[in-house]
């Protein structure tokens, strides 16, 4: 592009001429005039615009494109020694080359004026004594030539005083162009504009576009700016006066020292993590902020911006830019920080983890660094902010309470939370136990929720249950009183090492707490308890422990199709027992209950027996029995009666109905348990069925087994029921005259007394020695109304025998007789013994010595007899009277013994006084022949 030198005939559409002459006259009107403005304009040369040439080019360049309201283009170049540097936006215009050639007056007064130049134009002097500027609307030049010739002064000349028309146009696109013949051409001015354009851009944001010698930069984007260039983007999260460089993913990369940009750079330091472009008042060299009310108020605007900054990034990188400690880079610096410290602690800029808001004040961040815990503890600890541990320390200046595991304990106690939020959270904190950043004894209190719905302070003493999943689920809701058992669904190995106890099915099981629920369990439902808790947890428990239950789990509360009843007072509802017990006994008000059909269904039946619900007849055992405290019917007598060392026994045998016995006992044979207690020795079960039970009506005592032939005649066959000989034998049926029983006697005596009865002699002897030996109390019984006598008489009128010299006197239909006890054989029977009745012996005898009858000497001898002492009154017929009736007798006892002169009388007699009642007979004999055959036969 042609053009015409200063003043050689150009067109002055700006009026420099008259510029001119202003100064000059000035000058000539005051010589130091021209010495001050020559010293204004080196000092600003060399002192406040000697680093700022492209500063201040883009700072207008950047004036003129907001004043036509178009984002603007800059582009520099070298050429021929000439460093050319183009702008779109407003043009040059008259009140802009005015402010060209003015050292005290800037058109940058009214932002609409045509025309951004100002005293900073000075900075083109550090590298041209010969600046130009073109523009579309005219161009003028500057010259230091000129100005001396002009001036008339040598050496050194205020060159941007004395503007002069030049000819030219700025290159298409653009609409200025300023134009700096170099004074050292071979300066790489050049790649120093390239090292500042992106700050450039960036401080500027009326500059869209910079060209530096074909190497092109771009401003685009309004929040985040974007400065593409040739080696790649730069990114600048802005807000207010703030910019803050950011990666693609919006991270930010904190600052760590820069200067305060008013909006280009200035020489305040700071030390702040972003970049402030802020509108501040500056000293006339634009290097210094100049002090006062007005830049107090732009440093608190712009400390109010920083939290909205701080608000603009993701939560997670807001710590990064929280100013780090330090000593301040300038005065500026540290206004600043004092200013962000207080806005940062009072303004809301934390993001909660429930996505709140809070200021650094209101914050609080866990000094444990375990992923997830600030979450869960997010309704819980108000303001919790998640950090990462580097920003611990920067956020202390900003009043964020850091909080220790202690503080959080404090917080958690009384803390009301489901079970597996507890869970989650012992599982965050064993991962800072396992990693050594907690010890264990600091969760000494930690709150541990319990199956009952309490939370306790504190794992030591605690239960971890170890079973099936159906298990814990069932005990997740179960309320023990006392019992310390960790909610299932919190259950975590943490809990163990502060203090926890392993326990499994068994050992809560066999729980004293557990017990005591179970025991309470009926009143407490009636109470108003849900009883299904409890019973589902107990039964599981059972069936978790092999179908094996304590006794005290007999007592569990279970339901039925009218309430609740203890286990033990249920029966299923397939039981054999409810054909085989009185109905009776299952009315509302009953001995037993049915179990709930549903609820049956349930659970497996051998569970539900173990806990004591009634299948068949249960067995009751005591190894080492105290009392008769086992509840069983007449329990008392039979312990009275045997006192057993063992208790192996059937429950609720009174409650069979009485026609449903050869049911009952097949039933009772049917299971070892029951069958090995009928066949315990002296054992309650055989004992209470040989009482009670009844067989085709009658009790098993009643009948005879049929091969007790040897009762024909008192007892029956038993009829046939179906029942095997060892059952019928079990359950009392008799093979002899076994007599334990007050009833046993009784039945014996109505027995013998009953006329249709045809007993045999012999069985009428057996049957009264069996009455003597019997094991009960005269006191006991009723006297019989009839007796069998010894001929088998049944009669009401006997005496018994208890003399045996009355049995010759006596008919036998008026004889009972008992050899061996018939004093107590006729208290029994309530009958007056023989030697009761009056007798008296009414014929005369000779008195004689035993030893002076050869015949009874030789016999003795014979027999091997010592002779007695004494004698016997010998009569020749021996004549007795008893109850008023004269008799004749072989022999007699009353204050003597007396004996008719025969081999009978002498021999009973013999026998008698030699205490050898049992040899009478062969005594007889020998008397009567003393051969030695008579011994033979």
């Amino acid at each position: 592009m042609s053009e015409v030198g200063l003043g050689a005939g150009a067109p002055d559409p700006f009026g420099t001429g008259r510029l001119r002459s202003a100064v000059l006259a000035a000058w000539r009107d005051s010589p130091t005039r021209f010495t001050e403005d020559a010293n204004s304009e080196r000092d600003l040369r060399v002192g406040a615009y000697r680093d700022r040439l492209f500063v201040e080019l883009a700072q207008n360049a950047a004036d003129a494109a907001q004043a036509a309201g178009v984002p603007g283009r800059i582009r520099a170049s070298v050429v021929d020694g000439e460093l050319r540097f183009a702008n779109t936006g407003a043009p040059l215009d008259a009140r802009g080359v005015e402010s060209l050639a003015s050292l005290r007056a800037s058109g940058k007064e009214r932002l609409a004026a045509v025309g951004r130049f100002g005293i900073g134009f000075a900075a083109v002097l550090t590298v041209t004594d010969e600046p130009r500027v073109v523009s579309t609307t005219g161009a003028v030049g500057f010259s230091a030539r000129r100005t001396r010739e002009e001036s008339g002064r040598p050496g050194e000349v205020p060159v941007l005083r004395l503007p002069f028309p030049v000819a030219g146009e700025p290159p298409a696109g653009y609409d200025t162009e300023v134009r700096l013949p170099l004074r050292e051409p071979g300066r790489p001015l050049l790649d120093e504009l390239a090292a500042e354009v992106g700050d450039l851009l960036l401080a500027l944001p009326w500059l869209g576009e910079a060209d530096v010698d074909g190497r092109v930069w771009t401003r685009t984007g309004d929040a985040v700016v974007e400065i593409r260039g040739p080696r790649g983007v730069d990114r600048w999260l802005m807000h207010g006066s703030w910019a803050v460089p950011v990666d693609e993913e919006g991270a930010p990369r904190p600052l760590e020292e820069d200067v305060l940009h008013a909006p280009t750079p200035t020489d305040e330091g700071l030390s702040l993590p972003a970049r402030l472009i802020a509108a501040v008042p500056l000293e006339p060299s634009r290097r210094r902020v100049q002090p006062g009310d007005e830049l107090t108020n732009a440093l608190h605007t712009a400390a109010a911006e920083y939290a909205g900054l701080l608000r603009a990034l993701p939560p997670e990188y807001r710590f990064a830019l929280v100013p780090k400690a330090g000593f301040p880079k300038s005065t500026v610096d540290s206004q600043l920080r004092d200013l962000l410290f207080g806005v940062l602690t009072s303004e809301p800029w934390l993001s909660t983890v429930d996505g709140d808001l809070v200021s650094g004040r209101k914050a609080r961040v866990l000094d444990v660094d375990l992923p997830g815990l600030a979450g869960l503890l997010a309704d819980v600890v108000p303001g919790l902010v998640v950090t990462p541990p580097s920003a611990a320390p920067l956020l202390k200046p900003v009043s964020v309470q850091q909080w220790g595991i202690d503080d959080v304990l404090e917080l958690l106690t009384g803390l009301d939370r489901e079970p597996d939020w507890w869970r989650r959270l012992y599982a965050m904190l064993a991962e800072a136990v396992e990693g050594h950043a907690l010890a264990p004894a600091q969760l000494e209190g930690l709150p541990v929720p319990m199956s009952d719905g309490r939370t306790l302070p504190g794992a030591r003493g605690a239960l971890l249950l170890e079973g099936s999943g159906e298990l814990l689920e069932l005990l997740s809701d179960v309320d023990v009183p006392g019992l310390r058992l960790v909610h299932p669904a919190a259950a975590h190995p943490l809990l163990e090492r502060l203090g926890a106890k392993d326990a499994d099915a068994r050992q809560l099981l066999e729980s004293e707490q557990l017990q005591y629920a179970v025991e309470r369990s009926v009143q407490d439902v009636r109470s108003g308890s849900d009883g299904m808790v409890l019973a589902g947890a107990v039964l599981r428990l059972v069936a978790d422990c092999g179908d094996q239950a304590p006794g005290w789990a007999s007592a569990l509360a279970l339901p039925t199709v009218d309430g609740w009843r203890r286990a033990a007072e249920l029966v299923l509802p397939t039981s054999p027992l409810l054909e085989i017990f009185d109905p009776e006994v299952f009315e509302p008000d009953g001995a037993l209950a049915v179990l709930d059909e549903e609820f049956a269904e349930d659970w497996p039946a051998a569970t539900l027996v173990a806990t004591g619900v009634l299948d068949s007849f249960a067995v009751v055992r005591d190894e080492e029995p105290h009392e008769p405290d086992h509840d069983l019917p007449d329990e008392d007598l039979w312990w009275e009666a045997y006192e057993p060392a063992t208790v192996v026994a059937v429950r609720d045998l009174d409650l069979v109905a009485d026609d449903a016995w050869p049911a009952a006992l097949r039933l009772l044979a049917a299971r070892p348990e029951t069958w090995q207690a009928l066949h315990t020795p002296d054992g309650h079960a055989a004992w209470w069925l040989g009482q009670y039970a009844l067989l085709a009506g009658e009790p098993p005592g009643a009948w005879r087994m049929p091969s007790a032939t040897g009762l024909a005649g008192l007892y029956d066959v038993v009829p046939d029921l179906g029942l095997s000989t060892d059952l019928l034998q079990v359950a009392g049926v008799r093979t002899a005259l076994d007599l334990t029983t007050a009833e046993d006697v009784s039945d014996l005596l109505d027995r013998l007394g009953d006329p249709a009865r045809t007993p045999a002699p012999g069985l009428v002897a057996r049957a009264h020695a069996a009455l003597v030996s019997a094991p009960v109390e005269v006191a006991d019984l009723d006297a019989p109304a009839r007796v069998r006598t010894a001929d088998g008489t049944v009669t009401g009128d006997a005496v018994v025998l208890d003399a045996p010299w009355f049995a010759a006197v006596l008919a036998p239909g008026r004889m009972v007789v008992a050899p061996e006890d018939p004093q107590r054989l006729a208290e029994l029977l309530d009958l007056p013994t023989a030697s009761g009745l009056p007798a008296e012996v009414t014929s005369a005898g000779e008195y004689a010595a035993w030893a002076d009858l050869p015949a009874l000497v030789l016999v003795a001898d014979q027999l091997g007899l010592a002779l007695p002492s004494g004698g016997v009154l010998l009569h020749d017929s021996l004549s007795v009277t008893v109850d008023g009736r004269a008799h004749d007798a072989a022999w007699w006892s009353e204050d003597r013994l007396h004996a008719a002169d025969t081999s009978e009388g002498l021999a009973r007699a013999f026998a008698w006084a030699s205490d050898q009642w049992a040899e009478r007979y062969r005594i007889t004999a020998l008397l009567e022949d003393p051969a030695p055959r008579t011994l033979l036969n």
